[in-house]
């Protein structure tokens, strides 16, 4: 007969089976907007990614980037990680600190930063920061436009603290011609062939990271012939299924 002893007894628990492990992730369950943009994209009134920059419409939920990439197409790769200290009254507190980037190597890339108390705490948080920063990455061609767009456009440059990026068309065949931070996020982007140069203290990772988003993202900041031609004006998304949004809700 087993006595109770001093320890930590787990023979009358009843096993394990009441510990809510064995239902579904928190993860997995179903997906009931928050937004008005949400619960267009959930009903299938906006089909494409496209239709909600054309009309700056802000993504407050990463679940929509979710439904218009396919998982298996969306790469996902952390780009850094560090401990950062905060003074307090108690000493020093210490968080750690994630640069995250998706992408999927078609004409979109997002970069989030966040911290947490655990590490893999601020690896999914920066992760779904980047979900919701995703943007259009505009390519073009270097010469003659033979095939598909394999380059940036225009030379572009971003710039973030002391540091700065700048991307260059290359010919086809060149490959990226960058230090390895910004080749993988240029081939997250879809870039094939670029070249870049970088001034300032590019030792700091996080700086880095953000230059090269932000130099991307000046791609279509640059009114070209090509873009010059009148498409039509469209209503904006949210006013023209306003009536459908009021009964989704």
């Amino acid at each position: 007969r087993r006595g109770r002893g001093f320890g930590r007894g787990r023979g009358d628990r009843g096993g394990r089976g009441g510990r809510g492990r064995g239902g579904p992730r928190k993860d997995e369950e179903e997906w009931i907007p928050c937004t008005k943009l949400g619960r267009l994209v959930k009903a299938g009134k906006i089909e494409h990614l496209e239709d909600i920059y054309v009309f700056s419409i802000p993504i407050k939920e990463h679940q929509i980037i979710d439904k218009f990439i396919a998982k298996d197409a969306l790469k996902e790769e952390n780009m850094a990680m560090f401990p950062v200290q905060k003074a307090s009254s108690a000493g020093q507190r210490t968080r750690f600190k994630s640069y995250s980037v998706v992408g999927d190597s078609n004409g979109h890339i997002g970069v989030g930063a966040r911290s947490n108390k655990e590490a893999s705490g601020a690896m999914k948080s920066a992760l779904i920061a980047a979900k919701l920063n995703i943007i259009p990455v505009r390519r073009g061609f270097w010469g003659n436009k033979i095939g598909a767009p394999h380059t940036i456009p225009m030379k572009v440059t971003g710039k973030a603290g002391s540091v700065t990026v700048r991307l260059v068309p290359a010919p086809r065949g060149a490959g990226i011609v960058a230090s390895p931070v910004p080749t993988k996020i240029l081939q997250l982007a879809g870039i094939q062939d670029v070249y870049t140069g970088s001034t300032g203290k590019t030792r700091t990772r996080g700086n880095f990271i953000m230059a090269t988003f932000y130099a991307l993202r000046k791609t279509y900041g640059f009114l070209t012939p090509d873009l010059w031609a009148d498409n039509g004006t469209k209503r904006d998304p949210t006013d023209e299924f306003s009536r459908d949004c009021a009964k989704l809700q």
